[in-house]
C-alpha cells in the first residue's frame, strides 16, 4: 500500500509515524512541506477530507501562531492563506492514503489506515 507523509524530520512524532509506516510495509512518498510550501488548493483539500475546521489543522502552540495574532481570527480564508504563508503553522504529520488521512497525533493514530 501507498502513503504519502507531510513530514517535519525535525519533529519526533514525525518520525516517529514514518517509522510506523515504513515498519508496516508501506510504499512512503516524503513530502517535506516546510520546504515544499503546500498551496492552498492542497489545504483546502486536506481540511475536506480530514473533516476538520482550518483551525484544527494549526499548531495553535507555535509562536508564530501567537505572534500572528490568529486566536482570535475567524475568517476561516485568512487561516488557511496563514498555512500556504507559514507551513510551520500546519499540524504534523499528516498522513495520506487510499484509506483516508489522519493526523498522526500521537504517532499511532496512523494505524487507523491499515
Amino acid at each position: 500500500m501507498h502513503a504519502t507523509i507531510w513530514h517535519n524530520p525535525k519533529c519526533s512524532k514525525s518520525r516517529q509515524a514514518l517509522e510506523l509506516l515504513h515498519v508496516n510495509g508501506m510504499d512512503v512518498e516524503i513530502v517535506k512541506y516546510l520546504e515544499a510550501h503546500p498551496s492552498k488548493e492542497q489545504i483546502k483539500d486536506l481540511l475536506l477530507r480530514l473533516q476538520i475546521s482550518p483551525r484544527e489543522l494549526m499548531r495553535t502552540k507555535e509562536d508564530l501562531y501567537k505572534e500572528l495574532e490568529l486566536k482570535n481570527e475567524m475568517d476561516e480564508e485568512k487561516l488557511i492563506d496563514a498555512m500556504v504563508k507559514h507551513p510551520k503553522l500546519i499540524e504534523r504529520p499528516i498522513v495520506i492514503t487510499e484509506k483516508g488521512v489522519v493526523i498522526g497525533r500521537p504517532p499511532e493514530k496512523i494505524l487507523e489506515l491499515f
